[in-house]
């Protein structure tokens, strides 16, 4: 007899991919944001049978959408409770946090003072300062940079500072040194930046191209999540992609690191060959940072597509005690004003080889529920936040 109703749990965050306004968008400026509706009518039509299959048509209804009538797995919406629309506070929120104060951003750039006292702590001047995509901000500094060995310090709509340096003018090993350095000194509370990120780059005479050797400065989780419940009782906690990250390792047992959203399913497929039991949690980084922020519809709806194409690799090999949980963490709209995420709904669909019925999920109150789900499951303490579906995925398994 199993202990655990599923051995492994298996979760899918598609980064960005909101289903529509949340009832508090305008307090957040986001009244009319709907990620994949938009994405839909700007491709003329988005085609994603394998999410269509599973219950995606049942919970947000989009054009090229096709209903199905008995979908293979259970299907709801959630709706963010902690006050932010960011990467960190979905993520923390999903394993059971709730975030009251949104971590700051700064749309005008970093305060002089801080500026400085980098500029202070390295020896080198900073240039740029100021909200820009990853590769526009290397067409109007990388040569700049080159030449003289000045940081490019950035920006973007989520709480980050951004350190951009050449991998032959500072080499990754010395740019982390210096981003764990800003790390240190946004900890103050009148920066409370959520995440430092080192974007080193190659390249010459303004062929620049960003490297695989990025590398996340996070705060830590004010609190314990799920995960350091699973990893304290001896399971395991996978994370794949920029998961290690986001937690900074808290309640990681084990990290993949990933190129893309494609290397993200093929390390996802990794996951599944593996013998474990536990968590693990994917996150797919692509649809947001590629194409929500650079406001590109087009190439966000083809993503979908192609990470559509790749969920059936997945869903074949998962075996009879697994489940599939696949979600989002916050809104994108590409077609909505600004470069910001977006206050918005996001789906949650459930799949399993054991379950032999659909059920609806309804409107969950808060991310938490999965964190609650995946504690529920595994016998762990319950997060403070979150109300467990697993009962509602097996109640009609049981009659």
């Amino acid at each position: 007899m199993n202990q655990f109703e599923f051995n492994r749990i298996f979760l899918i965050v598609m980064d960005s991919v909101g289903i529509g306004e949340a009832p508090d968008a305008a307090e957040f400026g986001d009244m009319g944001a709907d990620t994949l509706g938009h994405i839909a009518e700007e491709m003329n039509g988005l085609k994603m049978p394998v999410m269509d299959s599973l219950g995606l048509t049942k919970i947000k209804s989009y054009q090229g959408g096709q209903d199905v009538e008995r979908p293979l797995g259970s299907y709801g919406v959630m709706q963010e409770k902690s006050v932010g629309k960011d990467t960190m506070t979905g993520h923390w929120e999903i394993m059971g946090l709730f975030i009251d104060a949104p971590f700051r951003t700064f749309p005008d750039g970093f305060p002089p003072e801080l500026i400085q006292e980098i500029e202070s702590r390295t020896g080198r001047k900073v240039v740029a300062n100021k909200p820009a995509s990853g590769t526009e901000i290397l067409v109007e500094y990388g040569d700049h940079h080159v030449k003289t060995g000045d940081l490019i310090v950035y920006t973007s709509a989520d709480s980050v500072l951004q350190i951009a340096a050449h991998e032959d003018i500072i080499s990754p090993e010395e740019l982390y040194e210096i981003c764990e350095m800003a790390r240190e000194l946004t900890l103050d509370e009148k920066y409370m930046v959520g995440r430092v990120i080192a974007r080193p780059f190659t390249g010459k005479d303004g062929e620049w191209e960003r490297t695989p050797n990025r590398h996340d400065y996070a705060l830590k989780p004010f609190g314990r999540t799920v995960m350091n419940e699973l990893k304290d009782a001896g399971l395991d906690s996978v994370a794949i992609g920029k998961i290690s990250d986001i937690y900074d390792g808290e309640g990681i047992t084990k990290s993949l690191r990933t190129q893309d959203n494609m290397d993200g399913m093929d390390k996802l497929s990794q996951s599944v060959d593996m013998t474990f039991t536990g968590l693990s949690f994917l996150n797919l980084v692509d649809f947001d940072a590629k194409y929500g922020h650079r406001r590109d519809p087009i190439g966000y709806g083809k993503a979908l597509e192609a990470y559509d194409q790749r969920l059936p690799e997945v869903l074949d090999k998962l075996k009879d005690n697994d489940l599939l949980l696949i979600t989002a963490d916050h809104g994108n709209d590409p077609v909505h004003s600004g470069t910001d995420h977006t206050r918005e709904f996001v789906p949650l669909i459930a799949y399993s080889k054991k379950l032999d019925h659909s059920v609806n999920l309804g409107t969950r109150m808060t991310f938490a529920d999965i964190g609650a789900t995946v504690a529920d499951n595994f016998n762990v303490k319950m997060p403070d936040y979150g109300t467990s579906f697993l009962y509602d995925l097996l109640k009609e398994k049981s009659k």
